[in-house]
């Protein structure tokens, strides 16, 4: 059977962002491919952590996966430092990468900024892990967002030199998965920045434990502009650049509501914003209403999220370590 596998940062709460663009699209994928979804801890110490906030954090990240509908007995939820194949095959990647493919990492360029010298060595690897995260499980499909597409051809290059230095076709050349209209939801304040909880308006996002009045608030307050609603998609960038707030609102809504552009086009095109903001709110309050309650009901239950992780991580190993036992066999190292 075909395998997803797919990992999400535990750096606090999360965003309607979040959800339309990567955790919907994984509920949705449990129909057809075994999926291994993963809280990401050790990547997230590639920037300093303050224990009990990374492991609330983690709690919080499960939490949000078992509310959105992933079902963690059929498929497997698992927490990254619980099945230590993850760092073991990491390490032999970093060995197998070349300096010159992480230097053309943007990502290590845009978190660490002016003063690259005093990143994390970890920061700088990352990807190495990411790729190791994958390919531990052989999976032979990622979903991924536009900012996470060299990543995953860095783990494709990997996999294809250790094959090629090792005379061997051992790991699979992993697939992207790659979304349409709901991969990128846009703030609520800028329709050109990307939704993020590191804003400092709290308005300028749909936060997962907002109640339906914190929504109804921030919708109402959503920017737009004097036109009415578009009758049509953007036909490009160049076109959705013109009106960012109004086409955001709308991709929200079609992503909401399982449609498309086109068609929150014809239904809504032509009234006016406050009426489309009344059904946009009803929309999302009646979509998130159900996730919102059952995460703060395993809130109050730490030990039942707790449970979830140890056994999908469990599960993990017994998947895991066999794997990495044949690469250690491969590379050459002597059984223990």
């Amino acid at each position: 059977m075909k395998r997803i596998f797919s990992g999400i940062q535990p750096s606090g709460g999360f965003t309607l962002g979040n959800y339309l663009g990567a955790i919907k699209n994984w509920v949705a994928l449990q129909k057809d491919f075994e999926c291994i979804y993963c809280i990401v801890d050790l990547h997230a110490i590639t920037m300093f952590q303050k224990p009990d906030e990374l492991r609330a954090n983690s709690r919080l990240g499960a939490a949000t996966l078992i509310a959105a509908g992933i079902d963690h007995k059929k498929h497997k939820i698992m927490l990254q430092s619980m099945v230590p194949a993850h760092a073991q095959l990491a390490w032999v990647f970093n060995c197998v990468a070349r300096v010159g493919w992480m230097n053309r990492m943007t990502q290590f360029k845009d978190k660490a900024g002016k003063d690259r010298d005093s990143a994390s060595l970890g920061l700088y690897a990352y990807p190495s892990l990411m790729a190791a995260d994958i390919l531990v499980y052989k999976a032979t499909h990622v979903p991924v967002g536009e900012d996470q597409k060299q990543h995953l051809e860095l783990t494709r290059d990997i996999a294809q030199k250790f094959n090629h230095d090792y005379g061997l076709d051992f790991f699979p050349l992993t697939e992207p998965l790659i979304f349409g209209e709901a991969t990128r939801v846009m703030s609520l304040r800028d329709g050109s920045k990307k939704m993020s909880k590191s804003d400092p308006s709290d308005f300028s996002r749909i936060n997962l434990t907002d109640s339906a009045e914190q929504i109804a608030d921030k919708i109402r307050k959503a920017k737009t502009d004097p036109h009415a609603v578009p009758d049509a998609p953007p036909a490009s960038e160049e076109v959705r650049a013109q009106r960012p707030e109004a086409y955001n609102l709308m991709g929200i809504y079609a992503a909401l509501a399982d449609t498309t552009m086109a068609a929150v086009a014809k239904e809504h095109g032509g009234k006016q914003f406050s009426a489309f903001k009344n059904a946009l709110t009803e929309l999302a309050v009646a979509k998130l209403g159900p996730i919102t309650s059952e995460m703060r009901r395993l809130e109050k239950d730490p030990g039942a999220v707790d449970a979830v992780l140890r056994d999908g991580s469990e599960r993990c190993r017994a998947m895991a370590d066999p794997i990495l036992e044949e690469v250690y066999r491969i590379v050459g190292f002597l059984k223990p």
